[in-house]
């Protein structure tokens, strides 16, 4: 990650957790700096729930350790930062034969709360007209918002969110960003764990991206879009020539695409099509995606 470090609230140093000798996490070095929101990516099975469960004190560590605000993650420490910490890392929380501000009624009365900070969740994650639904009647999206709004109750510092947009269609996906986008600019850090990589594009501050249990990018989008080369496009009437001087091409209906050429080599094929009298109409670069990236970065071929 270049540039100076921003104030760290999560960091970890070689954290390791193990399964009958497999590393579902292996040596990971996480820093979420304060104030964001952090898109923690990778497919399935990539350790991203352990590596949260980890975070919350709910899975102890291989090896490594555990630095929340500053401060150790330990036995004797972690129910002092967990007063600290929101989260969701299961299926929504919340009894279905209760309603939504009943709900959260219990959590707050557990922990010692203002009735305030109640309706204050409500409002915050927009249940207050259906607070007094029962929550097996909720949507699913609903739900969601629900166990959001527990993880919020207690006015945490940190949001740590385990894939929060699961099973929601395309309209409950966009509802849930704008919700954690204003709850970073609140001041909340928000640390949310997915695999649909062009959603936590429109929201992610900072990503995370772990593949097999290794982080193998952290940094911003602009850093990490320096690790890979877009496509090359040259439109031209006469690809089959074009592919004769070229033969790392593929033929498309525009003319030639070519992977991994960088700018002098683009220099380099274009006056050599010049020189040999080809037509070109144009030449540029094929915006990429954030999963175009992340398949470029890793190797991987297969859908996450």
């Amino acid at each position: 990650m270049g540039g100076p470090l921003m104030s760290a609230v999560i960091t970890t140093a070689d954290l390791t957790k193990s399964y009958r000798g497999h590393a579902a996490v292996d040596s990971l070095h996480l820093h979420v700096p304060e104030g964001v929101v952090y898109g923690f990516l990778g497919p399935n099975g990539s350790g991203k729930s352990t590596t949260m469960k980890m975070l919350l004190g709910l899975t102890r560590p291989s090896r490594g350790e555990v630095v929340l605000f500053g401060s150790r993650l330990t036995a004797a420490t972690r129910g002092s930062l967990a007063s600290r910490i929101g989260s969701m890392v299961e299926a929504p929380p919340g009894y279905g034969h209760l309603t939504g501000k009943e709900n959260l009624r219990i959590v707050q009365e557990m922990l010692g709360l203002p009735r305030s900070s109640v309706e204050e969740a409500l409002a915050t994650v927009r249940l207050t007209e259906h607070q007094d639904k029962l929550v097996r009647r909720y949507s699913l999206g609903m739900k969601q918002r629900l166990g959001i709004a527990i993880a919020l109750v207690r006015e945490p510092e940190l949001l740590v969110l385990d894939e929060p947009t699961n099973g929601l269609d395309p309209a409950g996906i966009e509802e849930i960003r704008i919700l954690l986008v204003e709850l970073a600019r609140k001041g909340i850090t928000v640390m949310v764990s997915s695999h649909l990589l062009d959603e936590v594009d429109k929201m992610a501050d900072v990503l995370g991206i772990l593949s097999s249990g290794r982080m193998i990018f952290q940094g911003t989008r602009a850093e990490l879009f320096k690790h890979s080369i877009p496509d090359l496009v040259i439109e031209t009437p006469d690809a089959e020539a074009a592919l004769e001087l070229e033969p790392a091409a593929v033929a498309v209906p525009e003319g030639i695409r070519l992977s991994g050429i960088d700018k002098d080599q683009t220099a380099g094929l274009v006056h050599r099509m010049a020189m040999a009298g080809l037509p070109i109409h144009e030449v540029r670069r094929v915006q990429q995606s954030l999963e175009d990236v992340f398949i470029d970065l890793t190797g991987r071929g297969g859908q996450l």
